[in-house]
């Protein structure tokens, strides 16, 4: 395109969109304007940014000095100069060129960028930083981020890792781009790679807060919860004040177990912003789980109050179990419900809580109908195939047989601390552990997720092309390496332990799947099986909206298998490991309370104590669904809750088939 064919303007316009991607027929152009045009400045800028991107940089600086010394207020020139002299190595020069840059035009966020970067190369970290900071502050002005977090946001996943990949490459230093490639990382569970970014991000720029608080997050999601209070406390000294920062100390210390400074600190939160529903929704979580329920009540009332349609506070209250809503909370909860622009999450939720609150008003066939429309929008979205976790249970009886064990007899730590009660959700764990916790030597904790973290690594250990990464890892490793797994178990577990009691509890039902593990790693730890009738266990945990975990139990033919699957597994360990498995059937716990508890100290090891069979008394902070029903003495009515369904129950029951005629026993 000749200068002669169209305007000045049109001309370099062309010229500066063919820089990004076709830099030499930049230069070319600009050339073609300053035959045209000598000495015209823009083109004269546009030239060595050509040159300079080719890797000329001697020719692009022959241009840039006269320019710069020409146009000493031109802020776009300063920079350019100063980005050519840092790529030619002449760094005090490019320092000075950059400040005059930004002092002319501070919303330069590259400019600044390379600055930091060049005062970092002098050894000035504090200089280095105040520029990283600015950089930060600025960032929002870089269209190229724009872009990128425009993407992010609307979810064009792949059109932001573009482009951030593509800014990156020619901007490694760019903590804004970094942190925004965590967050996408982080979004596809590439939580390793994302802590990683992160991590790059905070030893660039460590005053960068958004990124800190980033990070603090990641690590509390990946349950490394010391070091995420670790990053708050540093982010508290800086910013003591910072509601984000406060709020994310109360969550982390609910994980940890301590309720009680957690629901200071959301009280104080609260006390400040009176007017955010989910504030209020945590609150209520942490003073459920301490025991407080009426003030609990108290905290969800006032999120409704603020949002009506908060389908998630409706579920908290049905999910309190002893709760009962009223005639006008139903009423309520239908016209949320009628409205056509509920979100999906609140539809979902508001679903199981008319569920239960119509099952407790004995509607059971409306009932049904809302379980059952809750249950099918959160299968949809889920990817649960049950004919992997069958596989799965296949490849572990094929595995772990007694010659197996044998080989390894001797491995893994010998500490006796943890107490593991297994099974599925909804089959009495809680109620066990709230029996055991009430004992003198055994301190209750909650659903640790640990050996799921183990299992992970595990897997991360193994062959890429392995079929069952984690199993076949575990079965490579020596007894050295075993007790090293044992030994991390119990380091990262310690957190949780608040007393000098000897025993503690893992109540993680899912842990059935990794008993081998959990025998290899810790041959002296405690396992507890919970078992309960297969229609009254699978049928609760279809009425019960898990928050994360249990994509089998949606569908009620999932759940059948699953089951199934489970005491296939079950009895396996039971031929193989015979006696290292203690199993509680619910049912007999209800009707032989004393008997059933004594069977079960005596397991244990420990002597037998009353205060086990008055566990309604124990004030523990308790964290799941069946929070409350422990609060109180052991009942009946929820024995054969179930029968009241069984009209529409059909699937489960013909999916259970043998083992459901067999139970309590375990069919050949």
């Amino acid at each position: 395109m000749a200068v002669a064919t169209g305007s000045l303007d049109q001309a370099l316009t062309h010229a500066s969109r063919l820089l990004a991607r076709e830099p030499a027929l930049a230069e070319a152009q600009a050339d073609e304007i300053l035959r045209v045009v000598p000495g015209h400045p823009p083109a004269l800028q546009l030239l060595a940014a050509a040159r300079a991107a080719q890797g000329k940089l001697d020719t692009a600086l022959a241009v840039l000095e006269p320019l710069a010394a020409s146009q000493p207020r031109w802020a776009a020139v300063q920079f350019e100069f100063g980005l050519a002299l840092a790529r030619a190595g002449r760094r005090d020069e490019a320092i000075a060129a950059l400040r005059r840059a930004v002092t002319m035009q501070a919303d330069l966020p590259q400019a600044w960028r390379v600055l930091a970067d060049q005062l970092r190369a002098t050894g000035d970290i504090a200089g280095a930083e105040a520029a990283c900071m600015e950089h930060v502050r600025h960032a929002a002005a870089d269209p190229r981020l724009l872009a990128a977090g425009a993407a992010l946001a609307e979810n064009r996943i792949p059109e932001a890792e573009g482009l951030l990949r593509q800014h990156l490459r020619e901007a490694p230093t760019d903590v804004a781009a970094i942190r925004m490639f965590a967050e996408l990382a982080a979004r596809l569970d590439r939580t390793d790679e994302a802590r990683q970014l992160l991590e790059r991000c905070l030893e660039l720029a460590p005053g960068f807060h958004g990124a800190r608080q980033n990070y603090a997050l990641l690590l509390h999601r990946a349950n490394l919860p010391e070091r995420a209070l670790t990053e708050i406390e540093r982010l508290l000294a800086a910013e003591p004040d910072h509601p984000a920062h406060r709020n994310l100390k109360a969550v982390v210390l609910c994980r940890t177990g301590d309720y009680r400074t957690a629901i200071d600190l959301y009280a104080g939160l609260l006390d400040e912003h009176p007017d955010n529903a989910s504030a209020w929704m945590s609150y209520g979580h942490a003073l459920k789980t301490a025991g407080l329920t009426d003030r609990a009540i108290e905290a969800y009332r006032r999120a409704l109050g603020l949002m009506p349609s908060f389908g998630e506070v409706w579920w908290s209250l049905a999910n309190l179990k002893t709760f009962r809503f009223s005639g006008e909370d139903v009423a309520a909860m239908r016209a949320q419900l009628a409205r056509i622009d509920l979100a999906d999450a609140d539809r979902l939720h508001l679903d199981f809580a008319l569920g239960k609150a119509l099952e407790d008003a004995g509607e059971y066939a409306a009932s049904f109908r809302h379980y059952e429309a809750g249950n099918a929008r959160r299968r949809g979205q889920l990817h649960y195939d049950p004919s992997e976790t069958h596989a799965r249970i296949e490849h572990i009886v094929r595995q772990y047989t007694p010659e197996f064990f044998a080989r390894r007899a001797g491995s893994g730590s010998p500490a006796r601390d943890p107490i593991f009660v297994v099974g599925l959700p909804r089959a009495g764990s809680t109620l066990i552990e709230q029996i055991l916790s009430s004992h003198s030597q055994v301190e209750g904790t909650m659903e640790l997720p640990e050996i799921t973290l183990i299992t992970r690594l595990l897997r991360e250990q193994a062959d890429v092309d392995s079929a069952m990464p984690y199993h076949d890892a575990l079965a490579r490793l020596d007894a050295g390496k075993l007790r090293e797994l044992g030994e991390r178990y119990l380091a990262h577990t310690r957190i949780q332990r608040k007393t000098p009691a000897p025993f503690f509890i893992d109540k993680m039902p899912n842990n059935f799947m990794h008993i081998g593990l959990i025998h290899l790693m810790l041959p002296n730890a405690i396992v507890i099986d919970a078992r309960r009738h297969p229609m009254a266990c699978c049928f609760s945990g279809f009425k019960q909206h898990f928050a994360r975990g249990q994509s089998f139990s949606y569908r009620l033919d999932d759940l059948a298998r699953y089951y199934t699957d489970y005491v296939r597994l079950m009895a396996h360990f039971d031929r193989v490991l015979p006696g290292r498995v203690h199993r509680v059937i619910y049912e007999r716990m209800v009707e032989d309370t004393e008997g059933e508890v004594r069977r079960l100290l005596a397991h244990c090891g420990l002597p037998f104590e009353g205060a086990c069979l008055r566990f309604f008394e124990n004030a523990r902070p308790v964290r799941t669904a069946s929070s409350e029903q422990v609060r109180r003495p052991i009942y009946r009515e929820g024995v054969d809750q179930w029968r009241h369904y069984a009209p529409w129950l059909g699937p489960l029951e013909q999916g259970l088939g043998e083992v459901l005629r067999a139970y309590p026993v375990v069919p050949e």
